[in-house]
């Protein structure tokens, strides 16, 4: 098992992340975040979990040494579909590996940013078709 774990950590240190895909929202955060929950609420969807993530690195700054302000506010929603996923995880059911599904919202210096990571070629295309419906729909508004 220990062989394992360390093929795996040397292929993960070995690959690089894939840039995020990103759109600009023109209008305020809180307005790009209700777009985004109302988008994927419209879908059908269930949000699991709203992070906070802008909220808990302003917070936590000074108690790391760090004074840089990363965001001026940043939330990421994650849910999942279960017509998509049980397709992608049929297919191969290691895709469980990319759920759930998220869509963040950041701000920085006034500019308001929707977006989310690009999925692998292959089944996991469905799932970035359902993102990129998503905030299309969202920014749209």
């Amino acid at each position: 098992m220990m062989k394992h774990a360390i093929l795996a950590l040397t292929v993960m240190a070995g690959s690089a992340w894939a840039e995020p895909i990103l759109v600009p929202f023109d209008g305020s955060f809180d307005d790009a975040t209700f777009a985004v929950e109302s988008a994927i609420v419209g879908k059908g969807l269930v949000i699991d979990y709203v992070s906070h993530v802008g909220d808990m690195l302003n917070r936590t700054g000074e108690d790391v040494g760090s004074s840089a302000k990363v965001f001026d506010k940043a939330d990421i929603f994650l849910f999942c579909s279960a017509v998509v996923s049980r397709e992608v995880m049929e297919a191969d059911p290691m895709n469980i590996q990319h759920c759930p599904y998220g869509i963040f919202v950041t701000e920085r210096d006034g500019e308001v940013m929707v977006g989310y990571r690009p999925y692998p070629e292959g089944p996991m295309q469905k799932v970035q078709a359902l993102l990129d419906d998503i905030v299309t729909e969202a920014v749209a508004d």
